[in-house]
């Protein structure tokens, strides 16, 4: 397994590379946020539990954690996938070997370790539960029961956990570059005797998932993106420069 070796350099300059890269590759990125999201007891850990479609689902977890939380980040990334990026092991993220079962519950609890460890911040887990990249729309969606295996292996040490669903869809609307909406649901606060088996708590999080998406992409369908907080503005796309040059030309 590989471990978190955070590095406060890195963390800075990955901060300012992602940035740099969501503004080249995006229109924007918006995120919408529920009440209870920032207002979290800081004390107690949190799980986000993130649908996994898009290559950039690694790029825009410490995005948010920048912009809303200032949390001890970390982040669960397959093996395979980590072996060939360790950097990101310098930034909070540790491995995870679904092929090999000692290594797999080994990953457990080393990640229930981290977000009980003593920190002067919220200590914060990121994962994917479908385990790889899959259509934004696949229904029903399956996940592995890891996360939920992690949050029973919290509460054997402390007495609540909190979880949070978060959800993103790329979408291309009025500009020739898409546009990265996020959305953070209210968190649930789970407790051992809320705790029932690792199988109930993965399926909730599969039916929330769910519903979370759908509800995301009627907002977009119906452009009801008034509530959400624009993260990052990309740089003007080829229809917006032309749009400039006509209008400081006087040809419309």
């Amino acid at each position: 397994m590989l471990k978190v070796r955070r590095s406060r350099l890195y963390t800075v300059w990955f901060g300012w590379y992602s940035r740099r890269q969501f503004r080249r590759y995006f229109s924007s990125v918006r995120v919408f946020m529920q009440t209870g999201v920032q207002e979290m007891d800081l004390l107690t850990p949190v799980v986000f539990y993130a649908n996994h479609a898009y290559w950039w689902d690694g790029f825009w977890s410490p995005l948010c954690t920048e912009t809303f939380f200032h949390q001890n980040l970390h982040i669960i990334i397959e093996f395979q996938q980590l072996k060939k990026h360790r950097f990101f092991t310098r930034i909070g993220a540790f491995s995870l070997d679904r092929s090999n079962p000692r290594s797999a519950i080994a990953t457990i609890h080393y990640a229930s370790e981290l977000l009980t460890a003593h920190s002067e911040q919220q200590n914060a887990l990121w994962i994917f539960p479908q385990g790889k990249i899959e259509p934004v729309d696949k229904r029903p969606l399956f996940f592995f029961k890891g996360t939920a295996s992690i949050v029973s292996r919290v509460l054997e040490t402390i007495p609540r956990i909190y979880l949070v669903s978060v959800v993103s869809r790329i979408e291309y609307l009025e500009e020739q570059k898409p546009e990265l909406f996020l959305s953070f649901k209210e968190p649930l606060l789970v407790t051992p005797t809320e705790f029932q088996s690792p199988e109930a708590l993965t399926a909730y999080m599969q039916r929330m998932t769910e519903t979370h998406l759908d509800e995301l992409k009627e907002r977009i369908i119906n452009r009801t993106l008034e509530d959400a907080r624009t993260v990052i503005n990309g740089k003007p796309s080829i229809n917006r420069r032309i749009e400039a040059i006509r209008a400081f030309l006087h040809l419309d």
